[in-house]
């Protein structure tokens, strides 16, 4: 290669997982847009000329040059075709090694200016002492090979008497690592490529004998098990000739016993013996053997008529819900209810329950107490995270590893068609391309429709309208409407402290006692300790914290007796932070005085209520009105609505219509991060706005809900007991609710009403004279409707 040729752009062909070797021939599929550029260009040249190199990774579509090797091969294009895609095929032979002196882009491809890399020449009695070693190695690794005309393959070989043509044979047959081809197209002299060639040889033969022993010994085993075949036929063959039963006639025999004993209706039995009868002709070695007699096993074992005797003893029944869980009168009415009506009717429609309500308060252990007062089994299933219908439904038998649904599942292991079945966390059910789950509960928990339920896996119909089915859910604005619709909604709300303090010592501390090993006489805490823990320590609904921090205590005094300090532990109120730690939870006390512009509201959560500060300052020179703290639209809409009601009514108020034209007004409320919706914080927001614009503090001990209206109405909200316990945790006594809600104080415990003043309110006008004292004398009464 001349001077001129050096600095020539020449086109660049990257390839991937190869290297061309000078000499030896390449067939070559070229399809990315700049590779066919490259070889157009090439064509387009008398010699046809073209540099190929091997990239570094295969992964790079678009290769720069520091993703190609420095040396690659000129070489010309030999033949060229073309594929309807636009793909070019071709065969290209390499001429000589190049070193890449600089890649560059040009109109769509890659041109390299390169330089011509010699050939080694050096000579020696190493070398031909190493070309005869990478021979003789050689024609063992052929000899091993599966390839076709090994013998023209060694004469090939022995042909050329260069090393260095020899290397660049072997190493484009041999199936090398591109990194270790390019290594041989690299080699600055014909022994160091004769060196490298020879450990790739030696590895490769190494490589090729573990092979064939491999392929052998699999050939033995394949024959080994043919003749057990045969002679396991030959067996069969004398056993029946002897009168011997076989192994797997036995167990056809025990099957069909089963099946006989199982008492199934005239349609399963019919299905049970035919895939019985297909079952004993086939072969134990035949996939579907084992999947038909599966089938026939889950067909025996679930209980199609056998159920559990019920004497259902409302008296019991009632002393068991009792002794199980405080206070839930309303949830245990409707079990006593359902219980009479089974006594009454035997053939009754067993209900669908959801219990509804903040995590811990009991609705799971509710429903086991439910099933020991019922008399049945009890079987309990999360669905929580279910994504996939065919976990509830089953799997067809044609595909491999399918298995009954969980509903099937829980009847098998329950025994009997008539258990108490839980379906935990329905509200988490997930949904994605395998399938709706809760579609598919839709049949599962109607009355009407699971008399004949399908699985897919046992596919045949089964009676599911004596199973009492009780779900449980944290919240039902994610249940699906037609789910929901199919199901009896009891509410559990949260508990209020003294509940709470009577549940520790009925249930949680002796609980907590008995699985630390210690006896009622040794660990003892009392009234005021238990509701400080209540107070200081947990704020929730529930009582998984509460039975925590028990279990904490109960752990420390259990320490010291295992380390022979006997003596019986009362824990009083002072000792608790040295075993708590310090008190998690403080009485809202930060609020001792509230400046105008904030309000006190409630706000409902799915672990219960919580008390909610709505805060409003005015923006001198400013405009609009701003909202932060994370809020919804439906709350957004309402500090809109109070703005909008404060700004028309100013007159009525003794507001001054020139702050809503001179000042913005922004509205936050803390607890940023929180998102926070609905409609409840209406009246709470217009207390803010017209304390700050009446320039008068509201109440600090008033607390309220409430939706409001463009015309001034006060409209009623839900989860008023949740609220109302939220208040009464966090100090205050007294709490604005819309009037219609009057009718849910029955909800909340008579301890906790009675300590409390409730306002009841139908106007907006009512709720400000009640908020915001100094506001009472220029308001007029609000019109009420007769």
């Amino acid at each position: 290669m001349s001077d001129a040729e050096k600095l020539a752009a020449i086109p660049l062909l990257p390839i991937k997982n190869a290297v061309l070797f000078p000499y030896m021939l390449m067939p070559l599929s070229v399809g990315r847009p700049s590779s066919v550029a490259a070889v157009e260009r090439a064509m387009a040249g008398e010699e046809k000329r073209i540099v190929i190199v091997a990239q570094r990774d295969a992964g790079v579509d678009e290769p720069k040059q520091e993703d190609l090797f420095g040396v690659g091969t000129n070489s010309v294009i030999k033949k060229l075709g073309r594929r309807p895609d636009g793909a070019i095929e071709m065969v290209v032979q390499g001429i000589e090694r190049v070193t890449l002196v600089k890649v560059t882009e040009s109109r769509g491809a890659l041109d390299a200016r390169v330089q011509r890399l010699p050939f080694p020449q050096d000579t020696g009695d190493e070398v031909e002492a190493l070309r005869r070693a990478v021979l003789e190695i050689a024609q063992q690794a052929i000899a091993l090979t599966q390839v076709q005309a090994p013998e023209e393959l060694a004469r090939l070989i022995l042909v050329h008497e260069d090393p260095t043509r020899m290397v660049y044979l072997l190493g484009s047959v041999l199936s090398l690592p591109v990194e270790k081809e390019q290594a041989l197209l690299e080699a600055s002299t014909r022994l160091e490529a004769l060196r490298l060639m020879h450990e790739y040889l030696s590895h490769e033969v190494h490589v090729l004998a573990l092979r064939n022993k491999i392929v052998s010994e699999a050939e033995t085993e394949i024959g080994k098990e043919q003749r057990e075949y045969m002679l396991r036929q030959q067996m069969r063959a004398i056993q029946q000739e002897l009168g011997e039963q076989n192994p797997e006639q036995a167990e056809t025999d025990q099957l069909r016993d089963r099946l006989a004993k199982a008492d199934l209706p005239d349609e399963v039995r019919k299905q049970a013996e035919r895939e019985l009868k297909r079952v004993q002709k086939l072969p134990p070695a035949a996939p579907d053997y084992h999947v038909t007699r599966s089938y026939l096993e889950l067909v025996s074992e679930l209980p199609w008529r056998k159920r559990s005797p019920e004497v259902i003893d409302i008296a019991l029944a009632r002393a068991v819900l009792d002794e199980d869980h405080y206070d839930l009168r309303e949830v245990k009415e409707r079990i006593l209810e359902q219980l009479g009506v089974l006594k009454m009717n035997p053939q009754a429609k067993a209900p669908i329950l959801c219990f509804v309500g903040p995590p811990g308060t009991g609705k799971t252990s509710l429903g086991q107490s439910i099933a020991r007062a019922m008399g049945r089994k009890f079987e309990r299933m999360s669905l929580g995270g279910l994504h996939d219908e065919a976990e509830l439904r089953g799997h067809r038998r044609t595909y491999i590893g399918a298995m009954p649904g969980r509903i099937i599942e829980a009847i098998r292991r329950a025994g009997v068609n008539n258990p108490l079945l839980m379906l935990d966390e329905v509200d988490k059910l997930g949904q994605d391309f395998r399938g709706d789950p809760a579609s598919a509960l839709l049949e599962v928990l109607d009355p009407e429709q699971n008399r004949n339920f399908h699985d897919n896996y046992l596919d045949l119909p089964f009676d599911l309208s004596k199973v009492f089915f009780i779900t449980t859910a944290n919240t039902f604005d994610t249940v699906p409407r037609p789910l929901l619709d199919r199901m009896e909604v009891l509410t559990l709300s949260g508990y209020s402290e003294e509940e709470k303090c009577e549940i520790a010592r009925r249930y949680l501390i002796p609980r907590q006692s008995q699985d630390s090993g210690l006896t009622p006489a040794q660990f003892t805490i009392t009234s005021d300790a238990l509701r400080r823990v209540v107070e200081r320590y947990t704020r929730e609904a529930g009582l998984r914290q509460l039975e925590r921090a028990i279990g904490r205590l109960a752990h420390k005094v259990a320490l010291r007796f295992a380390e022979r300090k006997t003596d019986p532990v009362t824990v009083q109120p002072d000792d608790l932070v040295e075993m708590l730690g310090p008190e998690r939870f403080f009485l809202e006390q930060a609020r001792e005085v509230l400046p105008p512009g904030v309000a006190v509201g409630l706000a409902w959560t799915e672990t219960g209520g919580d008390v909610l500060y709505v805060e409003a300052t005015l923006l001198p020179e400013g405009q609009g009105l701003t909202l932060t703290g994370h809020l919804g639209e439906v709350m957004q809409e309402s500090a809109k609505a109070a703005h909008s009601y404060l700004w028309s009514h100013c007159d009525d108020l003794a507001i001054d219509r020139a702050q809503f034209r001179k000042s913005g007004v922004h509205v936050h409320v803390p607890a940023g991060a929180i998102p926070k919706d609905g409609p409840s914080a209406g009246v709470t927001m217009v207390s803010a706005l017209a304390s700050l614009f009446a320039g008068h503090a509201a109440r600090k001990d008033t607390a309220m809900t409430g939706e409001i209206t463009l015309s001034g109405l006060v409209l009623p909200i839900g989860g008023v007991k949740e609220k109302v316990l939220a208040a009464r945790r966090a100090g205050l006594q007294r709490i604005i609710l819309p009037k219609e809600n009057a009718k849910d104080l029955r909800e909340i415990p008579d301890d906790v009403r009675s300590g409390m003043e409730f306002v009841f309110v139908q106007h907006i006008k009512d709720v400000l004279a009640a908020a915001i004292p100094e506001m009472a004398d220029r308001l007029t009464p609000a019109p009420v409707a007769g």
